[in-house]
């Protein structure tokens, strides 16, 4: 017997889902993951100091009661109707085991998250991408159906947010489960997590590896309607979240006003970047993330991410019809994006 044959034939298919690089060099300006350039919390040093290797004896909470409570509270919603997860992806990856039948389709934009496909295909299932239109507004097809439907809002990689009446519209019509990746709203003006708490269809997840400067961490979480949320419980890992990250995640979540200091100074510097790239020549596209998504002029995409990166500069390109020509950068301190305008510069010129 061939050792292939004992894998799954889907997963034998299966191209996997590829993160942003992480150097192990010295001197990298790293643009290409969307991690937050400032630190989190102190309320997340002192939790840490607070645990002590004692506490690792025993199991976690396999309910996180605490930290779902603290998401509650910021929610103003019931702690039955919060999930809590390693890392949004482990959310992602429970609804389509929770909402999706053997047969069964799940849907997203074209492009969108890119973990979205692989998921459909770990899970042996259809995908039906929704192109977007040529600026990356919101295009759907008439008759467009499936039975779970991921809507990052705002979206990845393109930075640009929904309408809030066209969001709720969506939700209203379709008849499968609608999961709102709202991963970068805290960068945007508005967001869609009442429709979690008012729809019976509707999810809304968020993760603390952005706004809360916790990518490390790997802590994401759900909010919807509690029979929703009770389907995620009953299939995830006994212990999903383990002491250190409850107690943290709940420490940086009973801080907003850090996270939102540390969101507000992104998007100044997002609002300065933008303008400064588009006198260069780049076709900026309107962002409500902490990220810009950007054609250079003249240059192949790929050659100017090369450039970049030779200056020891990171940013993200994307391989394909849609993405190709574009680049995703990460806002990262103004100091960082001083230097960055000045590489963009040299290598045009």
């Amino acid at each position: 017997m061939k050792h292939e044959a004992l894998i799954r034939q889907a997963v034998r298919a299966l191209t996997a889902y590829t993160p942003g690089e992480q150097p192990t060099v010295a001197g990298v300006i790293k643009l290409n993951t969307n991690e937050n350039p400032y630190p989190s919390s102190p309320a997340v040093a002192e939790a840490m100091r607070r645990l002590a290797p004692e506490d690792l004896r025993r199991y976690p909470d396999p309910l996180s009661v605490e930290l779902r409570a603290a998401l509650a509270r910021r929610h103003d919603c019931r702690v039955a109707q919060v999930f809590a997860g390693n890392g949004s992806d482990e959310v992602l990856a429970l609804c389509t085991r929770a909402f999706v039948e053997a047969d069964g389709v799940i849907g997203c934009f074209e492009p969108s998250y890119s973990l979205y496909p692989v998921l459909a295909a770990i899970q042996g299932v259809a995908v039906r991408l929704a192109r977007l239109n040529p600026d990356f507004s919101w295009r759907l097809p008439d008759g467009y159906a499936a039975d779970l439907f991921f809507l990052a809002n705002p979206n990845a990689p393109t930075g640009r947010q929904y309408p809030r009446d066209t969001v709720r519209a969506f939700c209203e019509k379709f008849p499968g489960v609608v999961v709102l990746d709202e991963a970068y709203v805290d960068f945007a003006d508005y967001d869609c997590a009442d429709l979690a708490l008012s729809r019976p269809n509707v999810l809304s997840c968020r993760t603390l590896s952005k706004s809360y400067s916790l990518a490390g961490l790997r802590l994401g979480y759900a909010i919807g309607p509690e029979s929703l949320i009770e389907a995620l419980f009953k299939i995830k890992d006994s212990y999903n979240l383990d002491r250190l990250t409850q107690a943290i995640g709940q420490a940086a979540i009973e801080d907003p006003e850090h996270m939102r200091r540390n969101a507000e100074r992104i998007q100044v510097t997002r609002g300065r970047l933008a303008p400064r790239l588009a006198e260069l020549g780049f076709t900026v596209c309107p962002s409500a993330a902490n990220f810009l998504w950007v054609q250079p002029p003249r240059w192949p995409a790929r050659e100017v991410y090369d450039a970049l990166r030779r200056r020891n500069i990171l940013v993200r390109h994307f391989p394909g019809e849609l993405t190709g020509a574009y680049l995703r950068i990460s806002i990262g301190t103004d100091a960082q994006m001083d230097t960055l305008q000045a590489a963009l510069a040299a290598i045009l010129a």
